[in-house]
């Protein structure tokens, strides 16, 4: 196998990354050796790893998680680096392709072999119901180019160019939560106002200050930034002041590129090729926050305000059971520490961690000395905890909750992406498609002890769950690295507990036709 060499133009790349030589040369052993695929045991299920909070429980678990809320432990975290290229890609395919006449003439039945031309269909009927009608009429009066009147003409080319280009509202290039998602009576509201608005329900505290952070891409900080400061005097009339704070990927966590034969990519001017390693590398995000209790959800799960009241109450549900699991853990672990733990304690403890925190004991558990029992127990319990809110499973792309055999074969509840799944094998392509629930990324999660001191969120990721892909640049193939994902690999080895939430709570916009969805539209 070829040596990899690094001259010392390399090296002085490497460092500017925040990287060292042998951190670059590891992720390049990855790509040559590949990463093992999950070993699926089964999907997890209700009764089987999937929690059903039962009513009456609600009222009782609503009030904890407020008067927490109010006591100042709770934030929210929003991986919000999601581009909006990926929303409009049919759009872009059609206004690369076709001239304003073509296009205009374009007959309705092209659709039935084209996939881009029938979403550009449904988004020419639907283009009045977008929230960002409004603006992009005023982008076209400023060119001299009545909207209506395209319209009514069928010619879609200057409206496509003025959706997605510089030379307009520059939709193609923006970050999601930029974008006008919703329309109010008086105002459009961005996904970025809608998780104010969320914010002031669910993380405010007794003070009215309610603590939000925002991970963001480097390229779109000044503008969401920006944004914020002149978005955030509107919602702050209401009483609440918010804390908001922003970060971007750290360098230091990207990972380089190789070619089709494992060596370094380089590009035209000979430079070492470094990418962003997925959301993945947000992992050392929230690690720096030093928070204590973290909401997370998606920059584009967002919905008007008459449709929020899911979202508070699942939230709430969420949260609400994490604080009952960490406060029962918590007293475990209190008196694990003392080594005061009779064997009736050590049973109830040992109960607790295997019926409510899924957490699997060795066999030879019961065989241990009372001591050894209690330092075992101590460590299953000392560590982060989430509570992953998991939505019955509609086919949509993405993760799931299943229970999955670790290479030392204990077996865990974790997220799994199909990706990391060998499909070749039957038995693990049938557990995979039995699956019953999916992961909404929508998660509560307890990242301090019981001392009250932050974990170090690092020692707990499960480095063998990243994920190798096919990429080009500057027309060449390469292969990319992503880093264990957020909510799968760089959690692998929190205490982890899936709550069922109702599927109303689960409203992501993939694409632009997403928005013309009831749940995205005006009551």
């Amino acid at each position: 196998m070829e040596q990899v060499i690094f001259h010392d133009r390399d090296k002085a790349q490497i460092a500017a990354q925040g990287m060292t030589e042998d951190t670059v040369r590891a992720q390049i052993d990855t790509f040559r050796h590949g990463f093992p695929f999950a070993k699926l045991r089964r999907p997890c299920t209700v009764g089987d790893g999937v929690t059903v909070i039962a009513p009456q429980d609600n009222a009782r678990l609503i009030d904890l998680y407020t008067q927490t809320a109010r006591a100042g432990r709770l934030q929210k975290f929003v991986p919000a680096a999601g581009a909006a290229s990926r929303m409009f890609q049919s759009l872009l395919v059609i206004s690369n392709r076709y001239d304003p006449i073509e296009l205009s003439q374009m007959p309705t039945t092209a659709a039935e072999q084209d996939a881009d031309y029938e979403a550009f269909l449904c988004f020419a009927k639907g283009i009045k119901n977008f929230a960002f009608y409004d603006a992009l009429r005023d982008v076209l009066r400023h060119q001299n180019l009545p909207l209506d009147t395209l319209i009514d003409r069928g010619q879609f080319k200057p409206v496509l160019d003025a959706i997605l280009t510089a030379d307009g509202l520059n939709y193609a290039n923006l970050p999601k939560g930029l974008l006008l998602f919703h329309r109010y009576s008086d105002h459009c509201r961005t996904p970025l106002e809608e998780h104010l608005v969320e914010a002031a329900t669910l993380v405010r505290d007794q003070s009215q200050v309610a603590r939000l952070h925002f991970a963001v891409s480097p390229q779109h900080l000044d503008a969401m930034s920006d944004f914020m400061q002149r978005a955030q005097p509107r919602y702050e009339q209401s009483g609440t002041q918010y804390d908001i704070t922003w970060s971007t990927q750290k360098s230091s966590t990207d990972t380089i590129a190789v070619t089709p034969h494992h060596q370094p990519f380089r590009d035209s001017n000979g430079n070492l090729l470094f990418r962003p390693a997925g959301h993945g590398a947000l992992l050392e995000n929230l690690h720096d926050l030093q928070g204590d209790l973290i909401a997370i959800k998606n920059i584009d799960n967002v919905v008007p305000d008459y449709r929020k009241e899911s979202t508070y109450l699942s939230t709430q549900l969420l949260g609400g059971y994490l604080i009952d699991l960490q406060q029962q853990a918590f007293g475990h672990l209190e008196l694990l520490a003392a080594k005061q733990a009779d064997d009736a304690q050590l049973q109830q403890i040992s109960a607790f961690a295997q019926d409510k925190l899924s957490v699997t004991l060795p066999d030879v558990f019961a065989q241990r000395p009372r001591e050894v029992q209690a330092e075992m127990l101590f460590t299953a319990l000392h560590r982060p905890l989430r509570v992953c809110g998991v939505v019955p499973n509609t086919g949509e792309p993405g993760g799931g909750p299943f229970w999955v055999e670790q290479a030392n074969g204990r077996v865990s509840a974790q997220i799994v992406e199909t990706s990391q799944v060998d499909t070749s094998v039957e038995e693990q392509r049938a557990i995979l498609s039995s699956s019953t629930h999916f992961n909404p990324v929508h998660l509560v999660c307890g990242v301090r002890d019981y001392r009250g001191q932050p974990f170090d969120l690092r020692q707990f990721v499960d480095p063998d769950t990243g994920f190798i892909s096919q990429k080009s640049y500057e027309g060449k193939s390469l292969k990319a690295m992503e880093l264990p994902g957020l909510w799968n690999g760089a959690m692998a080895q929190w205490n982890t507990v899936f709550v069922e939430v109702p599927l109303s709570s689960f409203n992501p916009v993939k694409t632009v036709l997403d928005l013309l969805r009831p749940e995205h539209q005006p009551e």
